[in-house]
């Protein structure tokens, strides 16, 4: 029963670290990077470069919503989806040491990226590894 409640609270905290790129990734999109937590107007090719990566951005969440349908099956899509953004944190230290720090959203995205996704990496083998050792339900 462990096991059981333990999925589904990793499924829900999937389903919210999914919400985040979506969101944000469709804001960038249509809103460009003065939409951003502490943006502003910035050149034509930046403008054009932001909307353009926001589009992985959401495409990124809405696999991880995909991979939460079957996620034994597609724990190969969720290991990518989370491990790309916890890579994402590193390119925001770099930032960070070489033009400062950013808008405390941005700080947080980091911590989150470099901390808490690792965890839910884990969580998340754990939980699969746990899923596939479970005797099948005849008929199931």
């Amino acid at each position: 029963m462990a096991g059981a409640k333990s999925r589904k609270a990793l499924l829900t905290v999937l389903g919210v670290l999914g919400a985040i790129p979506v969101a944000s990734g469709l804001t960038g999109i249509l809103g460009g990077p003065d939409r951003a937590p502490g943006g502003a107007p910035t050149t034509p090719s930046v403008d054009s470069e932001y909307r353009f990566v926001n589009t992985f951005w959401t495409a990124a969440g809405l696999a991880l919503w995909w991979s939460l349908r079957r996620p034994e099956k597609r724990a190969a899509t969720t290991r990518l989806v989370l491990a790309t953004a916890a890579a994402g944190g590193v390119p925001r230290l770099i930032s960070a040491r070489r033009t400062g720090a950013p808008h405390p959203v941005f700080r947080a995205a980091t911590v989150l990226e470099l901390l808490v996704v690792p965890l839910v990496l884990l969580w998340h083998a754990l939980v699969v590894r746990s899923g596939d050792q479970e005797p099948k339900k005849p008929g199931a």
